[in-house]
């Protein structure tokens, strides 16, 4: 009995020792896993990082092209346009006065008159030649004058005037931004001569032929005024220069 029970004590030791040395296994095979876990974790972790992170960019990365795609052109509008695009614009605009009709003829010489108005504000107050502060002046007050006849022609026939400039009258009007002094006073009449030569060319036109009386006559009347409005610009544009 006595060796029996040796052999069962033995039994049971070995059996312990076994099932001992497997829970060290399994122990350690958890934390493999876990590690397998965190790294399949950090892996995904990454992988979502970078596909939010890729997103965002992306999206920044558009947005911010189109935006500065904008501000480029916007910039280039102000900038650029006072060079030679202006000048390609201007071309291509004083082009189309030959077929010109008389709801557009009425809303360009709308335009026109928001381009002087608003300079010549601008002027009254920056330049710095007296003279030139008062040719800004009478161009506010002769254009204001000018407005309130178009609205008076142009409502029976249904035509909306713009209450902004158009892009041609724009891309002058932002020649005067960053001008001071003398720069400004040189660039101001640079300006007004330019806008009366192009406006002269204009009503020409509808002074010969339109469709409506009334515009034909309101441009017979006012190219006197345009005319004189360039010719003391022009001479003016020499004192400054």
């Amino acid at each position: 009995m006595q060796p029996l029970s040796y052999f069962l004590v033995a039994g049971a030791l070995l059996l312990g020792s076994s099932c001992s040395s497997t829970n060290p296994d399994s122990a350690s095979s958890t934390p493999v896993g876990a590690s397998g876990t965190s790294s399949d974790a950090t892996s995904g972790s990454t992988g979502a990082g970078t596909t939010t992170a890729g997103t965002p960019d992306g999206g920044a990365a558009t947005t911010a092209g189109s935006s500065t795609s904008g501000s480029a052109d916007l910039s280039g509008g102000a900038g650029g346009t006072s060079g030679t695009d202006a000048a390609a614009d201007l071309t291509a605009f004083t082009a189309t006065f030959a077929t010109i009709e008389d709801p557009i003829f009425l809303m360009n010489a709308a335009s026109s008159n928001l381009l002087e108005i608003q300079t010549g504000q601008m002027a009254a107050q920056k330049a710095s030649n007296a003279e030139v502060r008062q040719f800004a002046q009478m161009m506010v007050s002769h254009h204001t004058t000018a407005t309130q006849q178009l609205k008076a022609i142009a409502a029976p026939l249904g035509v909306t005037l713009p209450q902004t400039m158009m892009p041609v009258h724009q891309a002058l009007a932002d020649r005067l931004r960053s001008k001071s002094g003398k720069g400004f006073d040189e660039t101001y009449m640079d300006l007004m001569e330019t806008a009366h030569k192009t406006d002269i060319a204009m009503f020409e036109v509808k002074s010969k032929k339109a469709s409506t009386p009334n515009v034909q006559d309101f441009a017979t009347k006012t190219l006197p005024l345009l005319r004189s409005h360039y010719t003391m610009a022009d001479e003016l544009e020499k004192k400054v220069d």
